[in-house]
């Protein structure tokens, strides 16, 4: 938003310069200048006093009170934002044109479609520059009201519910993950947790990392507690997902030994005594000196998605993928390409439990207006063209960071719309009746099974008797693979996600081990996710 009223502002100047009989020079002109100064320099109540200042000898004046408004606006003061816009249109409309557009922004909050698309075609009309219409983003803004009146007219077959304050608070709780067996919900909280200390930034309480866990009994989420383990710290602490075996944890943070000063993705690990262990950097080539901003990882394991500001994108923050080398190595990062990334930024990621659906937050593509939430999925080799998630999911609000159980039945995600507890809230969908990960969501799903099930275990040493670390193929009864991941060395777990209501050939051959092939038959179950437990030994030869 500081791009469109930082050239309102220019204009505004100009204006003041070629009008020097309404302000005296040494005076009023001197406050107004310096007014614009703070303001470009965010310090927008500082701007708001001076602007109050000169106001105060010319309570009339359109051009100050729309100036008015819009520090307003920066300061998220709507109410006296739009009081002080429609004041400077009903004493002149035409004294600052970029008064329309900061009106059919604040109409457009308020979800006054008709009245924000008068306003946003009142500024095209009368702004008189071409280039002045692209710099505003004006016509994006027009596409998104009408892309909220299409939406809003034909919404998606869907249940939305607030989570409460078993996991909300007054505070700012955001970023909502589950883990693939559904027994796990991490997010991230602005409530008073591990410190007490305030961000000077924007005097909130610094991030911190909580966690739910699913009552199989109770069949409820437990209350949010701070997540046990060495994740959080006196500082900021944002996590940005959950790996699907539950196991890692990939994190945001900003640490001033970190290679970016914008920023790091860390990884936390499970320990086998139920406490996560210390972040550690995931190091090159997947941080670098710009911000990297969050990441999350395929069920084989074996794919990194993450969002960076790194050269080389679309726009500010872009979505990219790595393929893993080695167990401490990965390839270069791949960028997305441009069927998914924008020039505006690209994040919140999600990769669905099928490994090829990739859900991620955006207003760079059809948005109802700020964020919403879209899937793409990786078909031969490409992305397809994102789709909106839809009404009520997304809405006029800011809508970010959607996850997905495995059955794909309920999904989460957070949400500014109104009716919360406070801030941004975490909010579950009942998406029954609306199959997100078909081609056609909107067709009604032809059966009541998972789509997804688990399919995990450990590996052997027979002779040994410890954890090692091979390749597991999975195959479908054409033959085809259709999956394969690597045990962890040491424990040897392995972890892999397959569609249900099939039977497999399993598939292990280790150098110097006898090698095993069996049918493994995947059930849908009848409630829940299915899960099928295979531990195998290996014999040598």
């Amino acid at each position: 938003m500081f791009s469109i009223f930082l050239s309102g502002a220019i204009s505004a100047q100009e204006k003041s310069e070629n009008k020097q009989n309404v302000f005296d020079k040494g005076g009023d002109v001197a406050k107004m200048v310096l007014a614009e100064q703070k303001f470009f320099a965010m310090d927008y109540k500082g701007a708001l006093n001076i602007y109050t200042d000169v106001l105060s000898g010319k309570p009339n004046d359109a051009n100050v009170i729309f100036h008015i408004a819009e520090c307003y606006f920066e300061l998220k003061q709507y109410k006296d934002a739009r009081l002080n816009a429609e004041k400077a249109k009903a004493i002149d409309p035409k004294a600052n044109v970029y008064n329309s557009l900061l009106l059919g922004k604040l109409y457009q909050m308020e979800d006054m479609k008709d009245e924000a698309l008068l306003e946003y075609n009142a500024f095209k009309t009368n702004v008189g520059s071409p280039k002045k219409v692209e710099e505003s983003d004006v016509d994006m803004y027009i596409l998104q009201v009408n892309t909220a009146k299409e939406l809003i007219a034909a919404p998606v077959d869907v249940k939305v519910e607030n989570m409460g304050d078993v996991i909300n608070s007054e505070f700012e709780d955001k970023a909502p993950m589950v883990s693939a067996d559904g027994k796990t919900l991490i997010f991230t909280s602005q409530r008073p947790g591990k410190s007490s200390a305030v961000n000077e930034d924007d005097g909130m309480y610094f991030e911190d990392i909580y966690i739910s866990r699913w009552d199989t009994l109770k069949k409820m989420w437990s209350d949010a507690e701070l997540i046990p383990g060495s994740l959080n710290t006196e500082g900021q602490d944002a996590a940005t997902s959950i790996s699907p075996d539950g196991k890692q944890i990939f994190l945001f943070k900003n640490d001033i030994e970190a290679e970016s000063r914008g920023g790091d993705i860390y990884v936390s690990r499970l320990s086998s005594s139920g406490k996560w262990g210390a972040p550690k950097s995931m190091g090159k080539p997947i941080n670098t000196t710009y911000a990297e901003l969050g990441a999350c990882i395929s069920p084989d394991g074996k794919t990194l998605y993450f969002v960076s500001e790194r050269q080389g994108g679309f726009g500010n923050a872009d979505i990219w993928m790595v393929k893993r080398k080695t167990k401490t190595e990965w390839e270069k990062p791949i960028n997305l390409g441009d069927a998914v990334n924008t020039v505006e930024d690209e994040g919140g990621i999600f990769l669905a439990p099928d490994g090829k659906t990739l859900f991620f937050t955006s207003k760079g593509h059809n948005s109802m207006g700020g964020y919403d939430m879209f899937k793409t999925v990786l078909e031969n080799g490409k992305w397809s063209t994102p789709v909106n998630l839809g009404y009520p999911i997304n809405t006029i609000y800011n809508d970010y960071c959607f996850s997905l159980s495995i059955d794909a039945k309920t999904g989460y995600f957070t949400s500014n719309r109104k009716g919360g507890l406070g801030g941004r809230d975490v909010y579950k969908v009942d998406l029954s009746n609306y199959p997100v990960l078909d081609k056609d969501m909107k067709k009604k799903p032809e059966n009541t099974g998972p789509v997804m099930a688990i399919l995990k275990g450990d590996i052997f040493d027979a002779t040994a008797g410890n954890g090692m670390e091979a390749e597991l193929s999975v195959y479908d009864e054409a033959g085809v693979k259709v999956g394969s991941t690597s045990s962890s060395e040491g424990s040897g777990e392995y972890f892999l996600t397959l569609l249900a209501g099939k039977t497999y050939q399993v598939k292990i051959d280790v150098k110097g081990f006898k090698p095993i092939d069996e049918k493994v038959e995947i059930k849908i179950a009848k409630e829940g996710a299915t899960t099928v437990v295979k531990h195998y030994l290996l014999y040598k030869k």
